[in-house]
């Protein structure tokens, strides 16, 4: 695999990760309303100072597992399906949400730093873990076989772009006041993904057996 196209693989996997909507889109949404895209930038470093550590703990604890074709097999396998059930789900959760039903978050429970906020719904979501622990080790496998610690560096960098792209803009248009979430166009990007990560799955999945 060559550097585009472990870019590219990254990229695609994280993205619908990184666009799909849960509390930390929403709540960004709010904090938006009143701060801006400056918001947006503020928790998605927030988000960071806690993933980031986690990639990095996770690839020094891989770093055996690059030798162990055992190990490298089932994180795949398990990283593979992991895939396959987010896209199911993905697909099926955009295709029978209302837009109206996506207020999950409420003002008065937010705090008030935008960075603490992105900090605290990022390492208290549960599913944020799992990801790495399943979808995001492969991606670490991949990295450590592609450059080491050195690949790691770059499949986050490839990563978290989009965290910062996306809750920015998010923030901005909740500024404005204008949706992003629940419109057509965006739903369809969902899907879109949705698909594509069903695909890689069943690529990750046959690749490890």
């Amino acid at each position: 695999m060559n550097l585009i196209d472990f870019i590219a693989t990254v990229v695609v996997v994280t993205a619908s990760g990184a666009l799909a909507p849960g509390p930390l889109s929403f709540a960004i949404l709010l904090h938006g309303s009143k701060g801006g895209a400056w918001a947006g930038f503020l928790c998605a470093i927030g988000h960071t100072l806690i993933e980031f550590p986690l990639v990095l703990a996770l690839a020094l604890g891989l770093l055996a597992a690059t030798s162990q074709p055992i190990i490298k097999s089932v994180i795949g396998i398990a990283g593979g399906l992991g895939l396959i059930t987010f896209g199911v789900l993905q697909i099926r959760d955009t295709l029978s949400a209302h837009p109206s039903t996506n207020q999950p978050v409420r003002e008065a429970t937010l705090p008030a730093s935008s960075l603490f906020l992105g900090a605290a719904l990022t390492g208290l979501n549960p599913y944020f873990i799992l990801w790495w622990l399943t979808i995001g080790s492969v991606l670490i496998i991949q990295a450590l076989a592609f450059a080491a610690l050195l690949g790691v560096l770059v499949m986050y960098i490839s990563h978290v772009w989009m965290d910062y792209a996306f809750l920015t803009a998010l923030a901005h248009f909740g500024k404005k006041g204008k949706a992003i979430v629940g419109s057509k166009y965006y739903r369809i990007v969902l899907v879109t993904f949705g698909v594509i990560l069903v695909y890689y799955g069943a690529t990750f999945v046959l690749g490890a057996m």
